[in-house]
């Protein structure tokens, strides 16, 4: 007696980002550093890119250049911005609407708010800190479980010095190794559904975000700061989001956190 299956087909496709041809990204922080370029990226190989971001005039500047890359040919635009609180659900429910359909999901919205002595943190510190970038990849979770396609992706970024932590960075630290443990979770949950869940954990990458630190505002100050890094410098943008892209398009890779900080984890101190 044969037993019918109910179980979800398997998609197999190319792994190369070429095959991201035709499909839909939606960019949670799509607007800036490597968010932006990963639209950038999407786009010039023929994807639909929807960017979402709080701020409407960088969003604006951001949908233009992202479409600039790759004008579309038809009557529909392949780029779309969508103003709004990443982290909110109904801003993520307008994003799919908007775009009709999804096929993969972005998260590199956060900061590094909530850094500080954990004896001067207060509650409402810590608890802000949590719901701006865990609340944030959750609701990212709960729209791409019920809303992507088989063979959809999720993924988030965490950073490097979630193994090697600085004094004074145990808030913000503590979301991202909670993001990395999210990732490990949803990957077994969402499998028989054939979506799969990574994590790219970023290195020092020259970005908007690295550039606000202390000291770090120039070329020369990024070259230079960089060159104690075994690689010599900082990663660009582009080579960071380019994982991002492996990741979409790899369909048989769910449940990893890959790092991209050309080797500053190897030990060095």
């Amino acid at each position: 007696m044969s037993t019918a299956t109910t179980a979800t087909p398997i998609p197999v496709h190319s792994p190369l980002s070429s095959a991201l041809s035709g499909t839909t990204a939606v960019l949670v922080g799509g607007t800036s550093g490597i968010g932006l370029a990963a639209g950038v990226l999407l786009r010039s190989v023929g994807a639909r890119v929807v960017l979402v971001g709080r701020d409407a005039d960088r969003l604006k500047a951001a949908v233009s250049r992202v479409r600039n890359v790759n004008p579309a040919d038809g009557p529909g635009d392949a780029v779309l911005g969508i103003a709004g609180d990443g982290g909110d659900e109904r801003t993520l429910a307008e994003a799919f609407d908007a775009a009709g359909h999804v096929d993969h999901v972005l998260v590199t919205a956060g900061g590094i708010g909530g850094a500080g002595p954990v004896s001067e943190l207060s509650v409402g510190d810590v608890r802000a800190t949590f719901d701006s970038r865990l609340g944030a990849a959750f609701a990212a979770a709960r729209a791409a479980a019920t809303r992507l396609p088989a063979g959809g992706s999720l993924t988030f970024s965490s950073g490097t010095l979630v193994v090697r932590p600085l004094p004074g960075m145990a808030a913000p630290l503590s979301v991202a190794g909670a993001v990395e443990t999210l990732t490990r979770a949803l990957a077994v949950e969402l499998a028989p559904a054939r979506l799969r869940v990574n994590t790219v954990r970023f290195g020092r990458i020259d970005t908007p975000l690295l550039r606000s630190l202390p000291g770090l505002d120039s070329d020369d100050a990024i070259a230079a700061a960089g060159s104690t890094a075994p690689l010599g410098r900082f990663g660009t943008a582009e080579e960071a989001a380019g994982a991002a892209l492996f990741l979409m398009a790899n369909n048989y890779v769910t449940g990893q956190v890959i790092t991209v900080d050309g080797g500053e984890t190897l030990g060095r101190s």
